[in-house]
């Protein structure tokens, strides 16, 4: 794949069903511990539609056709010194994986995205994400996370 047939643009209100459906495929797959509420992902949606302060979302396209979203969360570390860029989801579509979008995405996403810190999170036993994000420079921390309510 070339950079010359992948598109990677700002979510637009358009995009509604064509994310919520991936979003909804995303949060029933092997990727997450638990699915969410539908009333998350309505609200996600929402929530996208704002500001993009806090949270900005990237609709992926091979030939005009989506492939996939990246979802990111920004915030500012003290740690990092400066902006921390979470990659909360990444989601390509089945018959778009392994054709080199999320090496494409990444690399875009440090050049359009400048950060102190981009940070990601995956399940144990996704070797094939891990051997991927390895290859681009992202290492995993030594923290436990613990989190309350949902």
């Amino acid at each position: 794949m070339n950079n010359t047939e992948f598109e990677i643009r700002p979510i637009e209100q358009g995009d509604r069903e064509e994310f919520l459906a991936m979003s909804r495929d995303f949060y029933a797959s092997e990727a997450v511990l638990n699915p969410v509420p539908e009333e998350h992902h309505l609200r996600a949606f929402e929530e996208l539609m704002k500001s993009g302060v806090y949270a900005r979302c990237y609709m992926l396209s091979l030939n005009e056709e989506t492939a996939g979203y990246a979802l990111l969360s920004l915030t500012y570390s003290r740690e990092a010194g400066g902006l921390t860029v979470w990659i909360e989801e990444l989601y390509l579509k089945e018959r778009f994986r392994g054709r080199g979008a999320a090496k494409i995405f990444f690399s875009w996403l440090e050049g359009e995205i400048p950060a102190a810190r981009y940070r990601l999170e995956t399940e144990e036993e996704n070797h094939r994400a891990k051997k991927l994000y390895r290859s681009l420079g992202y290492f995993p921390l030594e923290y436990e996370q613990f989190i309350k309510g949902c």
